[in-house]
């Protein structure tokens, strides 16, 4: 397994709900620290590496979610069953009968099922609905609440799937829990990696957010603290190269922009720019959108007096479960056309994208 995809395996199986981010944000400041790039956090927990400071040159701002969506949980009952709050949007159909790992305070981890009842003690009318998520549980194999309390698991502990990273049938197809947005947390790493014995005439923040999966809020309070000139979140977005889906967003069909999500109308200035320096390094791209859901963009580019902003996505199958599968060549696509946009973003081009001018 080659660099980036080890990068990629750490990433993903490192776990990191919304509010519990910590081991990701370590694993991030290593791989900042080993560029020897300044680091620095905001509040509430997001990581910032930049480089290039300087005070005269527009300030651009590349941005990763290092949150996955998973539970927290809120009851032991005394038969040692455990319930659970979701953090982030969960759908039950992909729930039941997965595997989990539950996460205790001091760092030790053990394995969980999401209980289900068998098909053949279904009713017909329990048959033609899907299951409430407030009437599931997991199961971690103990008989009793007194071995759950011995083992240290407590409420308020996080919870997440339970899936290594593998590289799948065709080697160009990854799978994995989290890679929203670990994926975007990778390309923010590898995208500073490039940038940094370069000659820039701007400053380049590399950020990895907070809580983006319950509401942008690392998104908000680092784009406060840093104020910059130019945004791009680097996400995922929904693949609908799948059977009953309407094929605009494909896997190796390179990095999706989103003309308009649930958060953010694209900039289309900053839109222009981008495509244009695409065609012109012949790095495909996508244009998408998401009616509903929306990336770090939608806050940060409201931060002061507002910046020109980009979502610029991942296409990914069956994200918000257990698994997703995306392009490897999407992934390093996505790092080329940020590179060279980001060499290309001087102070007039900034203007200009910004103001018409």
């Amino acid at each position: 397994m080659d660099d980036k995809l080890e990068l990629l395996k750490r990433l993903t199986e490192t776990p990191g709900i919304s509010g519990f981010e910590k081991p990701v944000r370590m694993l991030m400041k290593q791989e900042f620290e080993n560029l020897a790039l300044p680091v620095r956090y905001d509040n509430l927990g997001s990581i910032v590496a930049t480089i290039n400071e300087q005070p005269s040159g527009p300030k651009i701002a590349l941005a990763g979610h290092m949150d996955e969506i998973g539970f927290v949980i809120t009851k032991i009952t005394d038969k040692g069953y455990l319930k659970f709050q979701t953090v982030g949007g969960w759908w039950s159909q992909v729930m039941l009968a997965q595997q989990y790992d539950v996460h205790t305070a001091d760092g030790k981890k053990y394995r969980a099922v999401m209980g289900s009842k068998p098909p053949h003690l279904l009713s017909n009318e329990e048959r033609s609905k899907t299951v409430n998520i407030e009437k599931m549980y997991l199961d971690i194999g103990v008989k009793d609440k007194a071995e759950v309390d011995a083992l240290g698991i407590k409420v308020g502990d996080m919870v997440t799937p339970a899936i290594d990273f593998q590289v799948m049938a065709n080697p160009d197809y990854l799978l994995a829990k989290a890679f929203d947005d670990r994926i975007g947390c990778a390309i923010v790493i590898d995208v500073l990696k490039e940038l940094k014995n370069k000659q820039l005439t701007n400053t380049v923040y590399g950020i990895g957010t907070v809580q983006e999966e319950v509401g942008l809020r690392g998104a908000r309070t680092s784009a406060q603290m840093l104020n910059p000139d130019v945004v791009f979140a680097v996400d995922v977005t929904v693949a609908t190269d799948t059977p009953d889906l309407d094929e605009r967003s494909f896997l190796g069909k390179g990095p999706a922009i989103l003309i308009i999500d649930g958060a953010l109308i694209g900039h289309s200035e900053l839109r222009k720019f981008v495509t244009s320096v695409a065609e012109e390094l012949k790095i495909p791209y996508q244009l998408d959108y998401l009616a509903r859901g929306g990336t770090d963009a939608g806050s940060m580019h409201l931060a002061h007096s507002g910046a020109p902003a980009m979502s610029l996505c991942i296409p990914a199958r069956y994200i918000h479960s257990h698994t997703s599968i995306i392009s490897r060549s999407d992934y390093e696509n996505t790092v080329k056309l940020l590179v060279a946009v980001v060499e290309r973003l001087d102070k007039e081009t900034v203007k200009k994208i910004t103001f018409g001018e």
